[in-house]
């Protein structure tokens, strides 16, 4: 048996009355989350891996969709575990059981596998569910938790969620059957991504509003500034006369270019500064083509937004842009800093 919370606790005088609170003490704190460690530990211990096998290859080789169902906390359950396979590609779905009796039966096919999250597995809407679904031809599969239950008995197949007790001193609120369910769940997807070989850049499609899927579709054409953005001068013309688009444009530099447009450097803000502090007025008569970088850091439109970032911050100093350059060293663009935090970078 896993050690349970401190017996001093009274629990039972939460809601007496009174205004009286019983202060979180570290150790009473630390002693329940050892008492839930241990309790998971139970279910890891005795987690029968060859019900768990069948059940997953099952998964893996259904041509329907996948439906998952569950009253109450385990309906929440139920609901992450669906999505958390359709982000991974897989063809899934969340059934309400009520719903299911008032019409939304007719999504099951003979071809779908519906999975029935159960801690008692005597849940009375998914015994009510399940005869209308086996009259659809649609494989089920019971995740119960207490032994010779009544909906184990009924489906296809049962995979057993070994359950020590639940957290709660008194044995009832769902905490610790809940996350052993979220724990068997999402493992078995990742089990699944893993023998569908999900590449990172599949896995990043699914998911284009956030950070990982951005990372792994933006490219730098996707994220630039082109052309009338561009704070373009050519070599020839005075510093003191492109003030002006040095600092329009948002950029904190020029991109110095040739007739063809072909980028011959970059003058920065801080280039100006220096500039500046060496010559004092001489920099009026000074071009951006004797000051520029003739060397500065480029990078393709092709490239993936996130190693523009990755070369900004490079060695020997962070800069905060990139000229954007095709194979004949064509100016095509700019990528600043700025623009890719923006992106969500």
């Amino acid at each position: 048996m896993g050690s349970l919370p401190p017996q001093h606790l009274d629990f039972s005088s939460a809601n007496n009355g009174n205004d009286h609170h019983q202060d979180i003490s570290k150790d009473n704190l630390l002693t329940l989350f050892k008492s839930q460690q241990d309790l998971l530990n139970h279910f890891f211990k005795h987690l029968d891996l060859s019900q768990t096998l069948s059940f997953s290859r099952l998964l893996l080789s259904t041509s329907g969709i996948v439906f998952f169902t569950g009253v109450g906390k385990s309906a929440f359950v139920a609901n992450k575990i669906s999505q958390t396979l359709i982000s991974l590609s897989f063809r899934s779905s969340f059934l309400s059981p009520l719903d299911a009796l008032h019409g939304d039966i007719g999504a099951l096919s003979s071809r779908d596998v519906l999975v029935l999250f159960s801690k008692s597995g005597s849940t009375e809407e998914l015994l009510r569910l399940v005869p209308c679904a086996k009259a659809r031809g649609t494989f089920l599969v019971s995740l119960t938790s207490v032994p010779g239950n009544p909906l184990a008995g009924v489906c296809d197949m049962n995979v057993h969620l070994p359950l020590e007790r639940e957290l709660c001193p008194f044995n009832l609120a769902p905490v610790t059957s809940t996350a052993i369910q979220m724990v068997f769940g999402d493992t078995v997807a990742v089990a699944l991504m893993a023998a569908r070989n999900l590449s990172k850049e599949e896995y990043g499609a699914n998911h284009p509003a956030g950070r990982i899927g951005k990372s792994l579709i933006f490219k730098v054409k996707d994220v630039m500034k082109k052309k009338e953005e561009l704070p373009v001068c050519k070599e020839g013309d005075l510093i003191m006369d492109q003030l002006v688009e040095l600092t329009s444009k948002g950029c904190g530099c020029l991109l110095v270019v040739d007739e063809h447009h072909r980028l011959i450097g970059t003058f920065t803000d801080g280039d100006l500064r220096r500039t500046l502090k060496a010559s004092g007025e001489a920099i009026f008569k000074l071009s951006v083509g004797e000051m520029c970088n003739r060397r500065p850091r480029t990078i393709g439109p092709e490239t993936m937004a996130v190693e523009a970032m990755k070369k900004m911050e490079s060695p020997p100093s962070p800069v905060q842009f990139l000229p954007v350059v095709n194979e004949d060293n064509t100016l095509i663009g700019i990528v600043t800093l700025h623009g890719l935090v923006s992106a969500g970078l």
